[in-house]
């Protein structure tokens, strides 16, 4: 391993020790009562696409893994479809412990939680990130002053945006989640998900 890598290594290390010693979310005393794991974030530390989803489920609480649970199949599906390995991108979310109840992440734990996944995105460096659901969407289009609009406007739409270490692109999609409700919608999450083919290739 190359001290780059050793480097990216442990900047990402550190973070997830922060996560698991949070004690100023209101999440921490959660997971520990129900002795569940913070979800910190997994894949290569050199991917060129990064996902970053809401929050954990009960299954990825319960194993520490992002998408690990039905709506990770589906996610696994649609990179398959694409062609992209799994392993080759990094994937997390924008709050790292999961809300009562899988409710909604409140505005207050996106902003508890965003400046681990801001360190993430500027060790990684990844040339696009993939938003997965309307609060990480509209978490990162608004660190990047781009126009809120909603994900079934602007779905599968390639934005423009500026990382601290450069150019990136910018892909708002469906939460594979949505696939589970509305298995119509598989179809054209699979056409959306083409795009990112054409980005890093």
């Amino acid at each position: 391993m190359s001290e780059a890598d050793k480097n990216r290594t442990e900047l990402l290390r550190q973070i997830k020790d922060e996560v698991v010693n949070f004690k100023e979310s209101p999440l921490y005393a959660e997971r520990i009562r129900n002795r569940v794991f913070p979800v910190i974030g997994e894949g290569s530390h050199h991917a060129e696409i990064m996902f970053v989803g809401e929050a954990p489920g009960k299954t990825e609480a319960e194993t520490g893994r992002p998408f690990s649970g039905a709506a990770g199949r589906v996610l696994d599906e649609l990179l398959q479809s694409t062609g992209i390995e799994r392993k080759d991108v990094y994937i997390t979310n924008v709050v790292k412990d999961r809300p009562t109840n899988n409710r909604d992440p409140l505005p207050e734990e996106i902003n508890l939680y965003a400046p681990f996944l801001d360190r993430q995105i500027d060790i990684i460096q990844p040339k696009a990130i993939v938003a997965l659901g309307r609060h990480s969407m509209r978490y990162l289009m608004d660190k990047w002053g781009l126009l809120f609009q909603s994900i079934s406007v602007i779905h599968g739409k390639v934005f423009d945006a500026e990382a601290s270490y450069g150019k990136i692109k910018f892909v708002p999609l469906f939460h594979p989640a949505a696939a589970l409700y509305n298995p119509e919608l598989k179809e054209q999450m699979e056409k959306d998900f083409t795009v990112l083919k054409e980005i890093i290739h």
